[in-house]
């Protein structure tokens, strides 16, 4: 296993390999014009209420996460800086939050409890569902983390589940009502929970419930993708470059993901055009192409090596701290295109990482 010191500081090394500015596609003159997709990526806002009042949110996190929103919402048709190409943002289609809605889902008690009432009541106000039924301008597609429920029950996730039947949108819904597709302008969205998994052959526990979100993905794929080579793009919340090589049966409840799921993850995306991955959970920005579960070693200053783009988002609203971070994403025709926007006093101001990424997609 990887440890996480270790895996944070090859994501930092594999950032700066990055590809600033942007560069020009073109397009047959018998192939339509591609629309590309943009959204933002957001994660780890640990809604968190004051445990002295769990009717209300802490100081610090109601302000933190209410100057999110404002900063997502005025992010379409603001201006990129010329370092990363210059323009403006392109109208946002969607947010999507890979998980940590709230903080207090992994704990148990009396006060816990109305806490995570309060939590998951002022997410819900602030990001709606839609984009007219919310503080956000845009609708919102989240998944669950540890911080919300890793045993594949709580309160996020029955909403997650309820928020689910309401969606006009999807393409597709697990059957435990949990995970879900969608489709924008022919790139499928997939979002699948805490983690990926589980082989049903593995039959080891976990120690996060990854809720059969593989069965999920690999019946979607095959179903709604297929051979049609539409980019795909998906979502999820723990980390796995740090759990992709075996470990001793004594220690594997250790890792929060299985190994052999990690590698049937992989596995399951071999034959499809892969856009991107996006995940949480570390609290730090990592960026590189997933090559398999072994990993291979990222040399500072050289390009990245062609794999899956995979990105990892820092937190976005957590209440420890004034640093907070989220990813701005387009989604084009052959590649992905992301940029990062940072704060340093808690979203009251904010400067765009004078980095981008642009990654080809993964075709199996």
């Amino acid at each position: 296993m990887l440890p996480r010191r270790s895996f944070l500081k090859l994501g930092a090394v594999a950032s700066f390999a990055a590809v600033p500015g942007v560069t020009a596609r073109l397009v047959a003159a018998d192939q339509p014009a591609f629309t590309p997709v943009a959204f933002a990526v957001i994660g780890d806002t640990h809604y968190f209420a004051d445990k002295d009042d769990p009717s209300a949110l802490q100081p610090a996190s109601r302000a933190t996460t209410a100057a999110l929103i404002e900063q997502l919402n005025r992010l379409s048709g603001s201006e990129l800086p010329a370092a990363l190409g210059g323009g403006k943002v392109l109208p946002l289609s969607q947010v999507i939050h890979v998980g940590d809605i709230i903080d207090s889902g992994d704990k148990n008690g009396a006060v816990i409890a109305k806490m995570q009432a309060t939590e998951w009541k002022e997410w819900q106000a602030d990001y709606g569902l839609d984009g007219k039924d919310g503080r956000l301008k845009y609708p919102t597609y989240e998944i669950h983390g540890n911080h919300d429920g890793p045993h594949g029950k709580g309160l996020v996730l029955d909403g997650i589940i309820a928020r689910n039947k309401q969606r006009k949108d999807l393409k597709a819904v697990s059957p435990n009502g949990l995970h879900y597709a969608w489709v924008v302008n022919g790139v499928h969205f997939i979002n699948l929970g805490i983690t990926v998994g589980r082989v049903k052959t593995v039959t080891r526990k976990r120690r996060y419930d990854p809720m059969d979100s593989l069965e999920f993905l690999v019946d979607y794929l095959a179903k709604h993708v297929g051979t049609s080579g539409a980019p795909v793009v998906i979502s999820h919340h723990v980390d796995f470059a740090r759990y992709a090589l075996p470990v001793a049966d004594e220690i594997v409840l250790k890792n929060e993901w299985d190994y052999a799921d990690v590698q049937a993850f992989h596995d399951a995306l071999k034959p499809y055009r892969i856009a991107g991955i996006f995940y949480g959970h570390t609290h730090v920005r990592a960026v590189f192409a997933w090559r398999g579960p072994k990993p291979d070693p990222v040399v500072a200053g050289k390009p990245l090596p062609t794999g899956i783009p995979t990105f990892n988002t820092d937190n976005a609203a957590h209440f420890g701290g004034p640093t907070q971070a989220f990813l701005y994403v387009e989604v084009h025709a052959e590649d992905i295109l992301v940029r990062e926007l940072a704060t340093k006093d808690a979203w009251k101001t904010s400067a765009w990482t004078n980095l981008s990424w642009r990654l080809p997609h993964y075709i199996g």
